[in-house]
């Protein structure tokens, strides 16, 4: 889909959801995950689509195929990088380069629920750094700096990082 028609596609659907905004609330597609092996897992939209993860051999895996934490640094990327381009094409930013790079530092003892003197370590990811490379042949430093912070701040996944929604922990077991 080329920038005219991703720019035609936004205007539609802010048209309908300004006219009927209890559209807007939908529910997104699940992550559906099954145990390989090991620590190996299979996550899938349901669709047929799916993407294998692993651990190191540090940690029991092979790794053969990337890790969970790596998938939730590539969907920030992604998905900021998916809002940059919808608003460019919306603002008729003609785009000739966009990189993005997450980067994060996690504690491996927070996996194995080890403590310091002031409590527990968190096992997430700590001085997640998100750089942006960009270039437009119609647009300055300035405007593009501008378009980036505008997508930054709508990244569902950003928002998932920074507001970290609270999860609801539901568990069923077979006999």
């Amino acid at each position: 889909m080329g920038a005219a028609d991703i720019a035609a596609a936004v205007r539609r659907t802010e048209e309908v959801l300004r006219r009927r905004p209890g559209a807007a609330l939908q529910p997104d597609s699940p992550a559906i995950c099954r145990w390989i092996g090991g620590v190996s897992v299979a996550t899938g939209d349901g669709s047929g689509r799916e993407v294998i993860t692993d651990l190191p051999a540090a940690l029991g895996g092979g790794g053969e195929a990337l890790t969970p934490g790596w998938l939730s640094r590539a969907g920030l990327a992604a998905c900021t990088a998916t809002c940059i381009a919808m608003l460019a094409a919306k603002e008729s930013i003609e785009l000739t380069k966009l990189e993005l790079e997450a980067r994060s530092r996690s504690d491996t003892r927070g996996l194995f629920r080890m403590t310091t003197d002031i409590g527990p370590i968190d096992p997430g990811p700590r001085d997640v750094v998100l750089s942006v490379r960009i270039a437009a042949h119609n647009a300055s430093p300035d405007r593009l700096r501008s378009l980036v912070e505008a997508a930054y701040a709508i990244s569902p996944v950003l928002s998932v990082f920074e507001k970290a929604t609270p999860v609801t922990l539901s568990v069923e077991t077979d006999p």
